[in-house]
């Protein structure tokens, strides 16, 4: 499996195990200029933004440690633009999906509240 298909593997794993949780699908692969936001959801009322980072191995570190703040300040900025273009107001919470998937295991971590946006 190349990174583009682990990519698309990982985030359809994420939306599957998403929607057993209850969450409802809203948007995937959510583009603002040059930046995405791979899930955006609902738990219950609030709106959940979703970056999902997928990986073979975990070796140089767990998949949600990709999550940069650089990396957040983009997702950020996206979700503002969803937000306004919308014309949502409602309680948004950020997460990230971790997995790490290879032939002998698939480990999937979700992260609730995993960064903020700063005030």
């Amino acid at each position: 499996m190349n990174t583009a298909e682990l990519g698309i593997y990982g985030e359809n794993l994420a939306v599957t195990y998403l929607i057993k949780k209850g969450y409802r699908i809203i948007e995937r692969n959510y583009r603002f200029k040059k930046n995405e936001v791979d899930i955006i959801c609902l738990d219950n009322e609030i709106l959940v933004i979703v970056e999902v980072k997928t990986r073979q191995t975990a070796e140089i570190g767990e998949p949600w440690r990709a999550v940069t703040k650089q990396k957040q300040k983009q997702i950020i900025q996206v979700a503002n633009f969803y937000l306004q273009s919308k014309e949502i107001n409602r309680n948004t919470r950020f997460d990230i999906v971790s997995i790490v998937h290879n032939s002998f295991r698939t480990d999937l971590e979700h992260i609730l509240d995993a960064f903020y946006p700063l005030v």
